[in-house]
């Protein structure tokens, strides 16, 4: 059993990566890999949803923003849950080398023996009773939540709430659960500078090379983020930076974002790859905002 589960944050945290970051590896199996390293970041640093956005045009990259967000659902889901909501799919060829997340809403509990009143888990909804709905939570026979009516393959979080003759359960609200619980997977059929508009963030990050040192604005960023109840975070391609992205629809980065910052200075290469800058900005905003 996990311990020390660190409790979910108290701010909505959104992730935004742009759908060509898969674009400078050419095969399944690296592209997978790469996709994998995402979702681990986004998992170990609590972040609450992953927005995958096209930075070049929606028509060009659908292809590739619907192998992002369908890898990074599949290793978010569970994977007693796996079975049931995801097809045979060209996509998740290589889903085997994937890294398990070990997240709380992830347990290795897979008997009714060992799971505990109260104890919150994910499901699927298998059929429909006269009483209520049976739910597959993972373990020997599926829990009962009573007077429920809801369609078969759908994804639900369930509390446990008796043991014995019947398995039984009530369908939890993301309120009801303190500890982090996983991340949204959202794609965005909107440019990033339109999006990060329509969306009315309390706080946008911005990363770049060319913005401003974290620590100089460390004290700033610490302050916004603690009065903000939604919070993005976003990150260039790898072949183009968030100023070039944004000025394709004719705007400009520091119209978009309250901070607009580099973590990674003085870099040796040319180049910073999305899933390296994320795990150094995710890394650093974890220790500053704890």
């Amino acid at each position: 059993m996990q311990k020390n589960i660190p409790l979910k944050r108290p701010q909505t945290l959104s992730v935004a990566i742009p759908a060509s970051l898969v674009s400078d590896v050419p095969h399944l199996r690296e592209k997978t890999m790469k996709i994998g390293l995402i979702g681990r970041a986004l998992a170990t640093f609590r972040v609450d949803e992953v927005i995958v956005y096209p930075d070049i045009s929606l028509q060009h990259q659908l292809r590739d923003i619907e192998l992002i967000i369908t890898i990074l659902a599949y290793l978010e889901t569970p994977q007693y849950l796996r079975k049931h909501l995801f097809k045979i799919r060209p996509e998740l060829r290589y889903s085997g080398i994937l890294p398990p997340l070990r997240t709380p809403h992830h347990p290795l509990r897979n008997y009714e023996k060992n799971i505990a009143i109260g104890e919150f888990r994910e499901g699927v909804t298998i059929s429909q009773q006269k009483n209520g709905v049976l739910v597959d939570i993972g373990v020997e026979r599926p829990a009962l939540v009573v007077g429920e009516n809801i369609s078969e393959n759908t994804r639900v979080t369930v509390s446990i709430v008796e043991k014995g003759k019947q398995l039984k359960a009530r369908l939890a609200k993301p309120e009801d659960i303190q500890k982090y619980w996983g991340y949204k997977v959202t794609a965005s059929n909107k440019l990033l500078g339109r999006m990060l508009k329509e969306r009315h963030f309390d706080l946008v990050i911005a990363t770049s090379r060319f913005g401003e040192l974290l620590m100089r604005v460390a004290d700033k960023i610490c302050q916004k983020w603690k009065e903000s109840k939604t919070i993005c975070i976003a990150f260039g391609a790898p072949t183009k930076g968030l100023h070039d992205i944004v000025r394709q629809e004719n705007l400009n980065l520091y119209d978009l974002a309250d901070f607009i910052v580099n973590v990674v200075p003085n870099q040796a290469t040319e180049t910073i790859r999305t899933e390296e800058a994320l795990y150094a900005t995710l890394a650093v905003l974890n220790i500053m905002t704890s």
